[in-house]
């Protein structure tokens, strides 16, 4: 199982190299790019603040984006929470199905292990990689706010970033459900599922007879702009969410483990 582990996650190295830098790389640009439009953002925050649904959806009725925390939350907040998701769904939704669709599960099942140490190994690596992109994410943030010389405010940053492991873990643990059903790797559809928990966030936050469901989504507690704003998480929203991931991962088990594997 150890060295399933680590065959993994040396595989999938560079790709966790290639997404934490790009997904991290862009927030802190964004980050830096506060204080050339600092000037501007005084009175778009104020037309933005104004927009109705639109505000509502993405936090600026709430924050100020005149502000380096409401711009972090509102614009870096997305780009982490749509990226953080996307790699996730991706990692999840390859690793078991990728085994039949490069024929190399003919050869690691040929070993003395059984199909539940390897979907162990394979599961551990994944919450691993997760780990280590939202560190390296967070580092990369941590030295936007140092270059800016602004104070980083910790409670909230922390808080926001919990929740976006948690968040990543659920859509991973999902996917990873599916990775178990088929024989070829479904991007599309991981992919979709992670948009599609996005705009159900956004709309959530829009239609009234949605917004008291909006717990179901993973987006709900890991919203950039609640966490920064002082909003109260929902508590039922988080334990909602660690029970889908629970159980996705329950299901892989059961159904991968009494699959007849293709060749």
């Amino acid at each position: 199982m150890r060295k399933i582990f680590l065959k993994e996650l040396k595989m999938n190295l560079k790709a966790l190299l290639i997404w934490s830098l790009s997904v991290g790389g862009m927030g802190l640009a964004c980050i830096l790019l506060y204080r050339t439009m600092e000037g501007d953002m005084k009175e778009m925050a104020e037309a933005f603040s104004h927009m109705g649904s639109f505000s509502d959806a993405f936090g600026m009725s709430t924050l100020s984006i005149a502000t380096i925390k409401g711009f972090f939350a509102t614009e870096v907040g997305a780009v982490h929470g749509l990226g953080g998701s996307m790699f996730a769904a991706l990692m999840g939704v390859g690793m078991l199905s990728k085994e039949e669709e490069l024929h190399t599960g003919e050869f690691l099942f040929s070993f003395p292990v059984s199909r539940k140490k390897i979907i162990s190994a394979k599961a551990l690596c994944i919450a691993v990689m997760i780990i280590l992109f939202t560190l390296i994410s967070a580092g990369l943030y941590v030295c936007g706010f140092a270059l800016l010389g602004e104070k980083l405010p910790a409670g909230e940053f922390v808080t926001y970033m919990g929740m976006q492991l948690i968040m990543d873990l659920e859509i991973a643990g999902i996917c990873f459900a599916i990775s178990s059903i088929f024989a070829k790797t479904k991007t599309g559809l991981a992919l979709g599922t992670s948009l599609m928990c996005y705009a159900y966030d956004i709309i959530g936050r829009v239609v009234p007879d949605v917004k008291q469901y909006l717990f179901i989504g993973p987006f709900s507690y890991s919203n950039a702009s609640d966490i920064f704003s002082g909003a109260e998480i929902q508590g039922k929203a988080i334990a909602f969410g660690i029970t889908v991931t629970i159980l996705s991962i329950v299901f892989a088990y059961i159904c991968y483990d009494k699959r007849d594997l293709s060749s």
